[in-house]
């Protein structure tokens, strides 16, 4: 809010919000082919598999508000 004052607060938060987002994706292993996906499917176990989700939702977690703040500077801001 310092350097560019309130006319780019959204940008800021906005970019953490897709930050955590793309943390998300990569966490939940996503981001792969379906051949990759079926072999860590079938090769994690179910503690692993439940760490990976919790990091994928808490990464969600994070993202979500920091977008929907940013939507609404952006609004306002108009």
């Amino acid at each position: 809010m310092i350097i560019w004052g309130m006319e780019k607060i959204y940008l800021v938060s906005g970019t953490i919000g897709c930050i955590f987002i793309v943390i998300s994706m990569i966490f939940s292993g996503s981001m792969v082919s379906g051949d990759r996906m079926r072999a860590n499917f079938a090769t994690e176990t179910t503690e692993h598999r439940d760490e990976r989700n919790k990091s994928t939702l808490n990464s969600l977690y994070i993202a979500l508000p920091n977008i929907i703040v940013a939507a609404l500077f952006y609004y306002l801001r108009k």
